[in-house]
């Protein structure tokens, strides 16, 4: 089992960057992979990106590819997303993910555990 908790989140101008931490405790955390989520106001849970559990994979949604990097360390047992350039629609709350599954990382079922989740507004 696996216990996810984010930081990070908070209020940001349009433009800016925002480093979201997900701290994961549980023995299996380095055979998970890792997912970020979020849902903007009015809005369903979206994908945002995941990456495997060994790291070397890694997969962006198109609205965040190129401006959000995912990274992970298992020796610390933590997830990074870092957000740059940020803009209105990226306002949401984040969640992180943990799951088993190697496929379809970008779909919520792949994940069995996930955190309270964490607000990040952009202003402009």
């Amino acid at each position: 089992q696996v216990h996810v908790v984010e930081s990070g989140g908070g209020l940001v101008p349009t433009g800016g960057s925002l480093r979201l931490s997900c701290a994961a405790s549980g023995r299996t955390f380095s055979r998970s992979a890792m997912g970020w989520f979020r849902q903007g106001p009015g809005k369903e849970r979206e994908f945002v990106a995941a990456i495997s559990w060994g790291g070397g994979l890694t997969y962006y949604a198109d609205s965040v590819r190129s401006r959000f990097t995912i990274s992970r360390d298992n020796a610390k047992n933590t997830v990074v997303l870092q957000m740059n350039s940020l803009t209105l629609e990226d306002t949401a709350v984040y969640y992180c993910a943990a799951g088993y599954s190697n496929s379809a990382l970008n779909s919520p079922t792949a994940y069995d555990y996930w955190g309270q989740g964490t607000q990040v507004t952009v202003s402009s």
